[in-house]
């Protein structure tokens, strides 16, 4: 037996490219075990993983966890938003899901848009306006590409209801990742019969959405992890979600991840719907609102301008006027799912060093364009922005947000805040804590303040100019009509 103070609780993050799992001390907070293991995700036109692989890396990464797994009490998956996991009637995948980052339904996205009432009514009806991302607009993508697929599909679900199932035997998922799929509105918290009849999905094929705070199951008999039957499983949740958990979030408190992903969002109590697509109504995982903006390029579409320069990630240098937008994989924000890296402004003095700080600079822009729309208007402009994610260390990161914002900028010291958002949940189980507070009381954001420095309008202005004259150009993206 551990030498924990309190009952012990596991916390899971099944990311795009790797499941990671957290044993933690329920009382404390204290990380007793981790273990990780990876995914493989697809290359060219789409972005695709097998779900059985989310499972045997979760089991590779619970026995990498060792002997503390197996006394945890209770256990909570956070994961990859967006995907369009679709399963047979023995309940193994049709085909690979398609994953967030998989751009290829952006026709289908515009017809749903047009099709159903128009920007505004999509926003008013389930928070958000949907894009390429939405797991709605996969499932149209998938009907008209690959009917056999859909014929064969006799439950549809969210990679982290893919995990959860697997644990428990019952189909669930919660309103935080829920929210994000296109077919879930966020006015009434139901699934939304009318866009549901109009895509040709049955509601039947969904997961019961389980409420904040309710057991979502328990560990059955079949399984290949060291739980003991009847251990609880928790709702889980969407991976912002779950790192809004993780933080302990309050309402007003923004937050930039920079990840494979990058986002900006804040708790809030009012439900959120903006019509112009920016920002995403999510759900949150505790009762309220999780307002939020999403790009598809940022560290590892910087680290690879990095690997193309022949520099190490943080050999920035400062001045010159090139700008550096890097959707290398298309860009949801702003909404350009065909549009390609581009460069504007070089010269015979532009550095490898500049043109690597350009491309910091074009990812962040994006975000924190984003920002004055997510937060509430009466927000505190000068609360500390919490910087996390895998880039949030990055010297050269840090700096770009704070010359860019202007806001003091926050690097909480906990890692895997995802997991600890999933454990807390967990945890909230065992001790009827609403598990942000049970998050608070870890004292997961502490970490230092890194002061607020004049913004650098001048470079926002600049990037902000090249991206209204290329919009023509990004819009229309690599696509080329072949020769007769």
């Amino acid at each position: 037996m551990s030498a924990a103070e309190g009952p012990l609780v596991v916390g899971v993050d099944t990311s795009t490219q790797s499941t990671k799992a957290l044993v933690v001390d329920a009382a404390t907070g204290q990380v007793v075990a981790s273990g990780q293991a990876p995914h493989t995700v697809s290359a060219g036109a789409g972005r695709e993983s097998d779900p059985r692989q989310w499972w045997d890396a979760l089991c590779e990464a619970l026995r990498r966890c060792g002997d503390a797994a197996h006394e945890a009490a209770a256990v909570s998956v956070g994961g990859q938003q967006h995907g369009l996991v679709t399963l047979d009637e023995r309940g193994e995948p049709v085909r690979p899901a398609l994953l967030w980052n998989d751009v290829r339904s952006a026709p289908q996205a515009r017809r749903l848009v047009e099709e159903l009432g128009g920007p505004k009514a999509w926003a008013e009806r389930t928070g958000s306006v949907p894009g390429a991302s939405f797991t709605v607009t996969k499932w149209a993508w998938l009907a008209e590409h690959e009917p056999e697929s859909v014929r064969a599909t006799k439950a549809v679900r969210l990679p982290h209801d893919y995990l959860t199932e697997r644990l428990t035997g019952q189909g669930t998922t919660d309103r935080g990742d829920a929210s994000g799929t296109g077919w879930w509105a966020s006015g009434t918290e139901t699934y939304d019969a009318e866009t549901l009849a109009h895509v040709g999905l049955d509601p039947a094929l969904l997961p019961r959405v389980v409420r904040p705070g309710e057991v979502a199951g328990t560990v059955r008999d079949s399984h290949d992890l060291p739980f003991s039957k009847g251990t609880l499983v928790a709702p889980g949740t969407g991976d912002n979600a779950a790192a809004a958990l993780g933080l302990g979030l309050r309402p007003g408190t923004p937050v930039l991840s920079l990840g494979t992903s990058g986002t900006v969002y804040a708790v809030s109590r009012r439900r959120p719907a903006d019509p112009t697509g920016t920002v995403a109504g999510f759900a949150d995982a505790h009762g309220d609102w999780l307002p939020l903006a999403c790009t598809l390029n940022c560290t590892l579409a910087v680290d690879r301008v990095a690997a193309l320069l022949g520099l190490d990630r943080e050999a920035v240098e400062p001045g010159g006027s090139v700008t550096l937008l890097p959707y290398l994989d298309g860009e949801r924000t702003p909404n350009l799912p065909h549009a390609s890296g581009l460069l504007h402004g070089l010269r015979h003095d532009t550095t490898a060093g500049q043109l690597l700080q350009a491309a910091y600079d074009g990812a962040v822009h994006a975000l924190l364009g984003a920002l004055d729309l997510v937060l509430d208007e009466d927000a505190d402009r000068s609360t500390p922005l919490l910087l996390i994610g895998g880039g949030a260390r990055g010297t050269a990161w840090q700096q770009t947000v704070r010359r860019l914002s202007g806001r003091p900028v926050q690097v909480p010291e906990a890692r895997e805040l995802v997991a600890l958002g999933a454990a807390a949940q967990a945890a909230g189980l065992l001790t009827g804590e609403d598990p942000a507070a049970v998050a608070r009381r870890w004292n997961t954001a502490a970490g230092p303040v890194l002061d607020a420095v004049d913004r650098d309008q001048e470079t926002l202005e600049r990037i902000t100019g090249v991206l209204s004259d290329a919009s023509p150009l990004l819009e229309r993206g690599t696509q080329t009509t072949p020769r007769a």
